[in-house]
């Protein structure tokens, strides 16, 4: 009999189900203990099957082609209620050129953060591979690097073909992004990419889908939510199978953790000193673009923009709800910007799911057609 493999989960991880099970990242011994391959959730298996279902080639011009044209000097690819600034004094001190410019320079911002996004979590969703124990979580690890991969070559490939190249990552964003990749903790990369980031990447693409004017960003927006629907699953199912069984203390922690990256992304990620450079070309200072920012943005304005389904934030506090990591302790922090009995009132679903569901729909008519698919199936076409 193969005697197995002793191996040490990292000091601080916070596991109640085997299958989330960790090793240090340097364990490799361990992932060669001929009885961890016997022992292999299932828990995943519905998630991992049925990215057949919505795969999709970014370079293939049949899903999306790229070199679709848009005139980004005189059209809003977004509807420009979108821009920072929209109502304000910001507005007002601009001509239409400028708003055109300004509108599609935040667009350049947002698509590039996006992006930036998704190499985070194409780096995360890797890193996990490294330190789950159980063979089939890290099979989905593995299945959602592939995928995050090709979002970071799309949303290359859009940036590229509107603006040339991405602008860098936001200051807060890029913080965050790299707390999660970098740490040795399953709990805040599950918490922090699949829960929150996935939640605000699901509001984000809700967004685009329904205010874009561009056709390649309303397009690539449905695509990204076609694989991010499952994402946001991976991270549902370690709810359930942990929040529940959590000590107060545990919970406290990870609660208290969670409404700090929340205030840290509500009141920083889209501010202007995040992207200074883009008022500059618009001739305007940024501080004073802040201030008029700040002056709009009450607490109020916050409150009535979360009304909307697919506001990114509220997406994300409603993910937060539905898992059950915001408790009674916390939920009147919340509750100062949106009304927390109608969000627990509301189904299950997400915003995006919808969306998602006519996405696959559209790729399973294109794949039944892909011939390279096909002969790699084995099957024959309908």
């Amino acid at each position: 009999m193969t005697q197995a493999v002793p191996h040490k989960e990292a000091a601080g991880q916070i596991t109640k189900d085997n299958i989330y099970n960790t090793v240090e990242p340097t364990d490799f011994a361990a992932m060669m203990d001929c009885e961890r391959y016997l022992d292999r959730t299932s828990a995943f298996d519905k998630i991992i099957s049925a990215t057949h279902d919505h795969f999709w080639d970014p370079n293939d011009a049949r899903y999306i082609d790229f070199s679709e044209p848009f005139d980004i000097e005189n059209e809003y690819m977004v509807d420009p209620t979108m821009t920072v600034g929209y109502g304000t004094a910001v507005w007002d001190k601009l001509d239409e050129k400028g708003r055109v410019k300004l509108t599609n320079l935040e667009t350049h911002w947002s698509l590039s953060n996006i992006l930036h996004g998704e190499q985070g979590a194409l780096a995360l969703s890797a890193s996990l591979c490294h330190i789950l124990r159980d063979p089939g979580a890290q099979e989905y690890a593995a299945n959602q690097a592939r995928e995050e991969a090709r979002h970071v070559t799309a949303f290359t490939n859009i940036v590229k073909a509107r603006f040339g190249r991405p602008m860098a990552c936001g200051p807060v964003l890029r913080d965050v992004l790299t707390e999660l990749v970098t740490s040795k903790f399953a709990w805040k990369k599950i918490v922090g990419m699949q829960l929150l980031v996935e939640g605000l990447a699901m509001g984000a693409f809700a967004t685009f889908y329904n205010k874009g004017r561009d056709p390649l960003i309303v397009r690539l927006s449905q695509l990204a939510m076609t694989d991010e629907a499952f994402h946001h699953k991976f991270g549902k199912i370690w709810a359930d199978r942990t929040v529940p069984k959590l000590s107060k203390e545990e919970h406290n922690k990870i609660e208290d953790w969670a409404w700090e990256v929340f205030q840290t992304l509500l009141f920083n990620i889209g501010a202007p000193s995040q992207k200074q450079h883009i008022y500059e070309q618009v001739g305007l200072d940024w501080e004073w673009v802040q201030g008029a920012f700040m002056e709009g943005m009450t607490d109020e304005k916050i409150r009535t923009n979360m009304q909307e389904s697919a506001n990114i934030f509220r997406v994300l506090v409603k993910t937060l709800a539905m898992t059950g990591i915001i408790t009674e302790r916390t939920a009147g922090n919340y509750a100062a910007y949106i009304d927390m009995k109608v969000l627990h009132a509301e189904s299950d679903e997400m915003v995006g799911d919808a969306i998602a569901a006519a996405g696959i729909a559209k790729l399973k008519e294109i794949n039944r057609k892909n011939e390279a698919l096909i002969q790699l199936s084995g099957t024959a076409a309908d």
